[in-house]
């Protein structure tokens, strides 16, 4: 347990921001989910929404410091060959 007033404030802040990045990585597995089982559907309605939604979470997770950058990018082009494999299917 923390005894000094400065490591009191740093444990109140590491809970704070811990709930932080566990929203942000709970939203951003919860699209790649979704994106995910609209793929194995073959809905294509709802692909384009579904990755254009994906990628902004992406790449705001990229900014928050979820994920890397590359591994945001790396999502994004795995994600689209999916994508377009679906749309130009029969």
């Amino acid at each position: 347990m923390a005894n000094h007033v400065s490591s009191l404030k740093r444990a109140r802040q590491t809970e704070t921001k811990t709930a932080v990045n566990r929203a942000n990585k709970s939203k951003l597995r919860g699209t790649l989910r979704t994106l995910r089982e609209a793929i194995a559907a073959g809905d294509k309605g709802t692909l384009g929404k579904a990755y254009s939604e994906t990628v902004s979470v992406l790449d705001k997770s990229v900014q928050k410091g979820v994920l890397h950058k590359n591994t945001a990018s790396r999502y994004k082009s795995r994600l689209n060959a999916r994508v377009k494999a679906v749309a130009t299917a029969k």
